[in-house]
């Protein structure tokens, strides 16, 4: 089983997507206005169900902001600990 999420793993998985580095990811940036598309959201999706995140698309769609998803995967993260 993969290691459990972090924030520094959070950001990591972001700039992979957003091709920058992880320090270069902005929290409260909008994730759709930033340049993540529905199949690169869905493909994080599978990667942080993985490690412990169980959310849904519907559930992330609804956020504005990567720090708002960030606290919605850290509490289902600790849910499932």
């Amino acid at each position: 089983m993969p290691a459990p999420l972090t924030l520094e793993g959070f950001r990591a998985d972001l700039a992979e997507f957003l091709y920058q580095q992880p320090d270069e990811v902005d929290l409260e940036d909008n994730p759709v206005y930033a340049g993540l598309d529905s199949l690169r959201i869905v493909t994080l999706i599978e990667r942080w169900r993985e490690s412990g995140a169980d959310v849904t698309f519907v559930e992330l769609a609804e956020c504005t902001s990567f720090a708002q998803w960030w606290q919605l995967l850290s509490a289902r993260r600790e849910a499932t600990t």
